[in-house]
């Protein structure tokens, strides 16, 4: 999911390859997003970025023409017009010719040159969205990179809201306090710090001051205690340790905007780097568990005391997963062939042999069908029943007919009183 360094790399990403592109005619959506219509529309106009915590906001700027008869027609604009984007899952920016437009863009700028190009917001899960004619969202507060002193502000003077009655790695999410951090950064932010992620937020940020008399010197250094202390020798280190909380929460997201982000560039997507920065977010050796909120934290050591009780770590699942099914080099590619053709003849083989066994039982299907009903004895398959009764009749026929060929009269053999007279 984007956070803040992603959604700000994305406005330098705006910026740098539209600058000089004019624009023209009216803003595009596509027809299967739900977002609202941009009803913006002029002859030449310029685009450009800016960005804030997890928001990002476009300025359609109308191009003034120096000749004086030249006047804007009706239903052109003359005034610039803000755009606010939220990225949601899998949002991003991208500038490329008409013919090579993404698949999932939901809105698009075109531009005045031939072959033309266009600017467009892509989103494949569809979890953004877009306010024409908005502000930033007031509910959001102020951005960890770009207004650091507000922020620690803002954090400072409502620690007694109920907010921060819940552990420090949810409330980390609260955007209304930490605008811009996400579920990497929090785990980033905390493992450095060696803070348990489910001890309560009061807890951790008590004792700061709204202004950072050590913004300019080095973090804290991370140091990782073995021993397990009681909980009140947890909270003095806690205590002792998160002095810097609300630093790193400003100076971690700033460097992976120096690194260039997750992999933000989409010609390029590269992850190589920001994967080596990686201290303990989907690191190997680290454990994960589910918040309240059913978000994944990743940390190492002691949860703390307010961790979800019966939580499951969905670390196997998605690691497999993600191996298996995006691996599409050539070794792969003949390994599962073969483990494709190996199963198969593994199959044969095993329907060769269960058949076998069926056809013997079932050698005589008539021979079941004619005794069911008659006799409860088996039956015999040298000598079967139904080859027996033929000969009987035979013998019964042949008897019958021996006086009938002789030419005597039949006799009964019933004995009356006018034959013993």
């Amino acid at each position: 999911m984007p956070e803040g360094p992603e959604l700000h790399l994305a406005s330098l990403y705006v910026n740098k390859m539209c600058n000089g592109v004019v624009f023209t005619g009216p803003v595009r959506k596509s027809e299967v997003s739900k977002s609202p219509d941009v009803p913006f529309t002029c002859e030449a106009y310029r685009v450009t970025a800016t960005s804030r915590g997890k928001e990002v906001k476009l300025t359609l700027t109308p191009m003034k023409s120096d000749d004086p008869k030249q006047r804007a027609k009706k239903g052109q604009a003359d005034q610039p017009m803000d755009v606010v984007f939220r990225f949601g899952m899998s949002g991003y920016f991208r500038f490329t010719t008409e013919d090579e437009l993404p698949k999932h863009a939901h809105l698009r700028f075109y531009s005045t040159e031939k072959p033309c190009r266009v600017l467009s917001f892509v989103d494949a899960r569809r979890f953004g969205s877009w306010q024409h004619s908005g502000t930033w969202q007031p509910s959001r507060g102020p951005c960890i990179m770009f207004e650091y002193k507000s922020f620690r502000e803002n954090v400072v003077s409502h620690l007694s809201d109920r907010a921060f009655d819940r552990p420090i790695c949810e409330v980390l999410l609260n955007q209304k306090y930490f605008n811009g951090i996400g579920n990497y950064l929090r785990a980033e932010i905390l493992f450095r710090l060696n803070i348990p992620p489910f001890v309560p937020a009061r807890t951790v940020l008590e004792g700061l001051e709204s202004e950072d008399f050590c913004e300019n010197k080095k973090p804290v250094k991370n140091e990782i205690a073995d021993t397990k202390p009681s909980d009140r020798a947890k909270q003095k280190r806690v205590k002792e340790e998160t002095s810097d909380l609300l630093r790193l929460c400003h100076t971690v997201p700033l460097e992976v905007v120096s690194l260039g982000g997750k992999g933000y560039d989409p010609e390029k997507a590269d992850y190589s780097d920001f994967e080596a920065w990686l201290q303990c977010y989907y690191v190997d050796g680290m454990n994960s568990i589910r918040d309240h909120n059913g978000r994944t934290m990743w940390f190492k050591g002691d949860p703390g005391p307010m961790a979800p009780k019966d939580s499951k770590s969905p670390k196997a699942k998605k690691r497999t997963k993600k191996e298996d099914d995006h691996d599409y080099t050539d070794k792969k590619k003949v390994a599962r062939s073969r483990s494709a053709s190996s199963t198969k003849k593994k199959a044969v083989k095993q329907e060769a042999v269960t058949k076998t066994p069926k056809k013997q039982k079932a050698a005589h299907p008539k021979e079941a069908k004619s005794k069911r009903g008659k006799t409860d004895k088996p039956l015999e398959v040298n000598t079967p029943q139904h080859e027996k009764r033929p000969a009987a009749r035979r013998r019964r026929s042949s008897s019958n007919a021996e006086p009938i060929a002789a030419g005597r009269p039949r006799r009964s053999g019933r004995v009356t009183r006018q034959n013993g007279k």
